[in-house]
This record gives C-alpha cells, structure tokens and sequence, in this order.
C-alpha cells in the first residue's frame, strides 16, 4: 500500500479503462455483425466463433492471473507490455480478407483464432490492471471511488467503442467500392492508437504508487503450474460468497451482451430508423446515461453499500426492459423514435451501476481468503470473475446469434461483404424475435443476477468486521469471528 495515491494519479490510472473497454465494446457491439454482413458468415458459426475464442481466453484466465499474483511480478510492467500485441491482434481481426473465402469452415477457423489472440493479450491487460486496486488501497469506500473515477470514464470509451465502428458505412463512402472492405479495420486501427496512448498514461500514473509483492523472507518461489492455479481457484470458489457472486457477473453480462450484438439489428429493424442516424443517438445516450448514472451510484453506495445500491440500480433496469417490450420498440410520436433514446438509456442504467460497482464488490474477496488462507490473491480473485463474465458474455452472444438463426434470419448470401449496405428485414416474426433479445430476454436473465446478489452475504458492516478482525490476525492478536457466521 502507498498513502501518495493523489487524485492526479487515480485519474491516470483511471484512463487505462479507454485501452481495454474500446476494444472489449467495439468487439461486443459489432464483432458479430461483422462476421455476419462483411465475411459472409452464418449467424449461428459467427456466434460460435466469439463463444469459442473467449472461452479459451477463459482458460488462460486462471493461469495469467496466478502469474501475476506471485511475489516479484510488476503488475504496472505486465500492463505496459500487453498494450502492443494487443492492439496489433485487434486491428488484424478485423481486416475483411476473409470474405472472399467460399468455405464456412475456412471462415470460422481463420476468425477463431484472431479472435483467441485478441482475448488472450486482453487478459493479460485486464486482469493485472483491475487487480491492481486492491494493493493500491484497503479502504472500502476509496475502492468504489478509484471504480467510480474508472466507469465514468468507461462511459466514454464505451462511446468511442461504438461511435466510430457505426462511421464504417461513410468511411466506406470516403474509400470507394475497391477499398471500402477495409473500413473497419481503419476505424479499429484509430482506436489502437488512441488505446495506446491512455494505456501507457495509466503505467505512468503507477509509478511511484504502486511496489510489487515481495516474497516473505524464507520463503521460496512456487512454480506456477495448471494445478497449483486450479488448487488457487479451488480455494477462492470454496469461499462462502463467492458462488453467488459469480452467478451474478454471468447472468447480468449475459443479458447485456445480448442486447449489445443486437444493437444494429435492434436499430434499423426494430425501431425503424436509418442505421447511421439511429446509431448515433442510441450510442450518445448510453454515453450520456452512464456518465450521469455512476456518481449517482457512488452517492447511493456510500450511504448504503455496494450490495444495496446494486440491485436498487439493477431492479430498475429490469423493469425498463420489460416496459420497451410493453410498449414495442417501434412506438412513435410523429415522426419521432423514442425507443432509440429510451432502450439504450435502460441499458446504461444497469451497466453503470454494474461496472461501478462490480470490481470492487470481488476486491472484498480478497481480504475475506486472506483472512482465510493468510495469503493475498488479488490477481486470481480479479482472474475469476473475469473468467465468468467472459463465459457470460461469450454465452449471451452465442444466445443471441443462435435466436437470431431460430427466428429465421440469415444473411450469409452476401458473400462479398458490402459493409455499407444493411438489408431491412420484413419479416414480423425475425423482427419480434429481434426485439425479445433486446427487451424480455435480457431483462429476464437480469431478474436472475438481482436475486442472486441479493443473496449475496458481504455488505459493509460484514465487511467492517472482517477488516477489525484481519487486522488483529496480521498483528497476532486475539480476534472474534463473531458476525462473520455468513462469510466462514
């Protein structure tokens, strides 16, 4: 811990979120549009093709973020050296040379293992940059500041992330017919850029701040090995929270995933607007409904906690899901959409209160193992959420491209990929399919998360009383479990 952590330095750090969550949103929002209107690929293998490469990022979750946890390892450095490849791997996955391959098969092997590459440098990103926190600082409030700092910024990458990727079709325009299959390449490529220039301020921001693990005076290294991370994670998952925790990261991001790879579909087809027109206001006003949502958030969980606060936000957005199907996504008022401001802002709305909230919520386990197994783990703690909310991203766009297929729609005979042109769909029945993943869908999977964080036993005052007693034990006093029934 180190008591210079201004708030100069916790902005800095804070912009390291543009680097990852630009590339996590651009590829959730458009990723499987992509495959399926540029490369020519079946709704159903281009949504295996996203399950598959992120469930083997899953794999190696565990492994980077034991790495990282041991003594020694400089979390700031393994941040700064992913930056690279990463950016490189994204800007490649999405060149549309694909597209001229008749083979589905070639396809779905060429783009699965682009893709395994971007998620394996993302890891190795993430984890030690959201791990990070918990050795920065053990206050539970200045935990879900440095978050609340971080997911108001993320508003506006996740702006950027979705912004640019919906200038492909003018950007097509720009290059002409012959060069046009590489706007979206050139729209990832600015991206890139930008993502390494905020990601070496966060490394910057670091310095001085943050002092690796150190390893105890007798004590020697421990190889890592596949079975002495799964014996990591097996001690983490025996812990008494941690099960409902996680059954609520895979269930919200499940849903919101959803909602996120329909999100072209849901505009041109559900709401009936112009793709470059109501993309543009469905972006800005999930920018502007996060941006406005987190210090709110933060505000509530100082007076409450972060467990109150989550499913106050998250029942809310719950019920605006179900009133956009209530009402139909294709209501008007004159000539006015108003479904292409109401449905994105419901979306910001669950996901600022999530991603505000959610880090520092799995910062608690660590204290809780420590207390438990004396030893920290703040990568592999940070490594195992991720790892479930990638399986539930992963398995909420599989579900999506799957009902996609179900309800009838198939654009795979546009083989030559002409980004610039979406075809209307007509069809009432694909249309009403299209505005369940958007609406009902999601909100039911996200009805789930709330229950299951309900149940969900680390509020503040257990939390207080796991910090007096954690104290006392690292001190070799005398300490009381009483309180903490719950949580041992």
């Amino acid at each position: 811990m180190n008591n210079t952590l201004t708030k100069k330095k916790k902005l800095g750090y804070a912009f390291g979120i543009f680097t990852e969550s630009m590339v996590f949103n651009m590829f959730y929002t458009y990723y499987l549009t992509f495959l399926i209107e540029i490369v020519g690929i079946k709704p159903s293998f281009a949504s295996i093709i996203i399950f598959i490469s992120i469930s083997w990022d899953g794999i190696t979750d565990p492994l980077i973020g034991n790495i990282t946890d041991r003594p020694g390892v400089d979390k700031r450095k393994t941040i700064k050296w992913s930056i690279l490849p990463l950016v490189i791997a994204f800007t490649v996955a999405w060149t549309s040379f694909g597209a001229g391959f008749s083979s589905q098969l070639l396809k779905v092997i060429v783009y699965t293992v682009i893709s395994m590459l971007i998620w394996i440098f993302y890891t190795t990103y993430s984890i030690p940059y959201y791990a990070i926190i918990p050795e920065l600082t053990e206050d539970y409030d200045e935990r879900t500041s440095i978050r609340s700092t971080s997911s108001f910024l993320n508003a506006f990458a996740i702006g950027i992330g979705n912004i640019l990727p919906a200038l492909v079709p003018t950007v097509a325009i720009l290059l002409g017919e012959k060069y046009q299959s590489y706007s979206y390449a050139i729209i990832a490529a600015i991206i890139s850029v930008l993502g390494v220039v905020l990601g070496f301020v966060c490394c910057k921001s670091l310095e001085g701040v943050y002092t690796p693990k150190q390893l105890p005076e007798g004590e020697e290294y421990e190889k890592v090995t596949l079975k002495k991370t799964l014996k990591s994670f097996g001690y983490i998952l025996r812990l008494r929270p941690t099960k409902w925790f996680l059954f609520f990261v895979f269930t919200f991001l499940a849903g919101t995933s959803m909602i996120q790879a329909n999100l072209t579909y849901m505009v041109i087809d559900c709401i009936g607007m112009e793709y470059d027109k109501g993309i543009a206001f469905v972006i800005l006003t999930l920018v502007v409904s996060m941006a406005i949502i987190v210090p709110i958030v933060e505000k509530v969980a100082e007076k409450t906690d972060r467990r109150t606060a989550t499913i106050i936000f998250l029942l809310i957005a719950v019920a605006g899901e179900i009133a956009l199907k209530v009402i139909g996504l294709d209501f008007t008022i004159g000539n006015f959409k108003p479904m292409c401001i109401a449905a994105p802002a419901v979306l910001g709305f669950g996901s600022g209160a999530f991603w505000t909230l959610f880090y520092p919520m799995a910062y608690d386990l660590v204290e809780l193992n420590e207390f438990k197994t004396g030893r920290r783990k703040e990568s592999t703690i940070t490594a195992l959420p991720q790892l479930v909310q990638k399986f539930g991203s992963a398995f909420g766009i599989l579900f999506a491209g799957l009902l996609l297929t179900l309800y009838g729609y198939d654009s795979s005979n546009d083989v030559a990929g002409k980004e610039a042109l979406f075809t209307k769909v007509t069809d009432g029945r694909i249309i009403s399919g299209m505005e369940n993943i958007s609406t009902v869908i999601p909100a039911a999977l996200m009805g789930i998360a709330v229950i299951c964080i309900a149940v969900y036993p680390m509020t503040r005052k257990r939390v207080g009383i796991l910090m007096e007693a954690l104290e006392k034990k690292r001190r070799g006093e005398e300490y009381s479990t009483e309180g903490l029934e719950r949580l041992l």
